[in-house]
């Protein structure tokens, strides 16, 4: 499929937003469903272009999907550390996964980490259950980085989000 990575548009945000939103309800990632409140921070495209770099895949005047791009001591970073970037909410429309968007993200990611000046890796955070995008950031050289697993929900029991490093 030829599709172009680009920068989002702000017009594009609510499209991407959905995409993400549904991505997670349709693959069973949010625990409580329509009434998760993380539900608002994936549609939320607008919120995060303004504290980071969301970017799209896009063919034909489509958005197909798109990702956060934390950089280095970016105010999104979950788990950054200094001199880490981050990629957040990667998500790919249904319909046109299975066809690289997806990895023309990430690598679109690292290709935005590698020049900026102190940046020594490019970390992220995954759920168990996402094992497809366990198998592209492991095909891309992130590795498992375990001691960096993390609950995003204290108060909640057995939410642990794995984690993953690519160093640079």
């Amino acid at each position: 499929m030829d599709f172009a990575i680009r920068p989002a548009a702000a017009d594009e945000y609510d499209t991407l937003g959905e995409i993400t939103a549904q991505a997670y309800l349709q693959d069973g990632l949010l625990d409580f469903g329509e009434d998760d409140t993380y539900l608002g921070e994936l549609r939320n495209v607008a919120k995060r272009a303004a504290a980071a770099q969301v970017l799209v895949a896009s063919a034909d005047g489509r958005v197909l999907g798109g990702v956060t791009f934390v950089p280095s001591g970016g105010p999104m970073a979950d788990i950054a550390r200094p001199g880490e970037a981050e990629i957040r909410m990667l998500a790919v429309a249904r319909q046109a996964r299975g066809r690289g968007a997806g990895e023309a993200l990430v690598r679109a990611c690292v290709d935005l980490a590698r020049p900026v000046a102190g940046c020594t890796g490019v970390v992220l955070s995954t759920q168990r259950a996402m094992h497809s995008a366990h198998r592209l950031y492991e095909r891309l050289g992130f590795v498992r980085t375990p001691d960096r697993d993390w609950n995003p929900l204290p108060e909640l029991d057995g939410i642990t989000l794995l984690t993953y490093r690519l160093t640079l």
